[in-house]
């Protein structure tokens, strides 16, 4: 499990116009010190769901909530496929956020069946729901993912990339049409990508948490192993490489996540991992004339998983062609999808 490096009323919320983040970090740097103890029957804790239709800035926005990167990103929709909890614990209260897969209507493979399998598991056991749109619009994907909240989870408007907005005069009435389409407990135009809308939207998500023992550590950052996140990790800069040219069915898988004792390093790991594609084209495409993109791929994942890890990392990456993967249930389950 990763770990820290250190340890209202129904209303819309416009923020005022604050300092862009230079990264997640930067938010957590911006907390009070470490929070002091606190007795059990003084805490609070609760699980949020980030929920949203894709590429709505689900990933940026659970990162920065967090303090640190732990859900990739990138323009490719869907990139998130798994259920990714984060931890941040702030003052009395821990929040566990759920970032969750963007919905996806538009296929019914195996993979996709599995995803929004994912989506509807998470909104279903949690505190509060974050329903993520970008600020201004609606489509019928927004609607689609609304339609699946259950009555009775208090559920946030996150209008996010409020910063896109030339217009702010627009947002009100978008705001009061928003009102009439679900019973949002509180409006919240924001982005993700500024310091001062994540603190603000901490303090308006706090009083929705029950008071009760955290679930983590207070310097606990996510449940997810570090082999999970070395594989995402390479899926990261697999989709940051080939762009839209690569279906979103590629996926990467970790052969081996040794640790090997180093006088010279302190800590070296030694990662192997698989790169699994549909077709020979797609292989060509993600290895790149002369092996250039997959070498790029390679350098930038290790160069990240050096600093995520804390550790000397020696990673080696393959690509394998396994035909229709994403529409075979029992594969789709084997490469670790719920």
């Amino acid at each position: 499990m990763l770990a820290a490096a250190k340890s209202g009323a129904s209303v819309a919320r416009l923020p005022g116009e604050a300092s862009d983040a230079d990264g997640p970090n930067d938010a957590a740097a911006a907390d009070a010190p470490p929070p002091r103890s606190y007795a059990p029957e003084e805490q609070r804790c609760g699980l949020i769901a980030i929920v949203g239709k894709p590429n709505v800035g689900k990933s940026t926005l659970m990162n920065a909530l967090v303090g640190q990167k732990i859900s990739i990103t990138s323009r490719k929709a869907q990139t998130t496929r798994h259920r990714i909890t984060g931890i941040r614990t702030r003052e009395e209260t821990q929040f566990v956020f759920v970032d969750t897969p963007g919905f996806q209507t538009k296929h019914s493979t195996a993979l996709n069946k599995s995803l929004n399998k994912t989506v509807m598991g998470a909104i279903g056991d949690v505190d509060l729901i974050l329903f993520v749109v970008e600020a201004g619009s609606f489509t019928l994907a927004d609607a689609k993912v609304l339609s699946l909240f259950k009555p009775g989870i208090p559920t946030l408007l996150i209008a996010n990339k409020l910063d896109r907005v030339h217009r702010r005069g627009e947002i009100a009435p978008w705001l009061r049409d928003m009102q009439e389409r679900h019973p949002f407990a509180e409006f919240v135009p924001m982005s993700a990508k500024k310091r001062d809308d994540i603190q603000r939207l901490l303090g308006i998500c706090a009083p929705y948490l029950p008071q009760q023992p955290w679930f983590y550590g207070a310097d606990e950052l996510t449940d997810r192993s570090e082999k999970f996140l070395a594989s995402e990790t390479v899926r990261e800069k697999l989709f940051r490489f080939t762009g839209d040219e690569l279906p979103y069915t590629s996926t990467v898988v970790i052969d081996k996540f040794e640790e090997e004792p180093s006088a010279q390093h302190g800590r070296f790991m030694r990662i192997a991992a698989t790169i699994v594609v549909e077709r020979d084209g797609h292989k060509a495409m993600v290895i790149g004339a002369g092996g250039e993109r997959l070498k790029m791929i390679s350098t930038e994942a290790r160069q990240e998983l050096e600093k995520l890890l804390n550790a000397k990392v020696f990673l080696e990456v393959w690509v394998k062609v396994r035909s229709g993967w994403a529409d075979d249930a029992a594969r789709v389950k084997s490469f670790g999808y719920e």
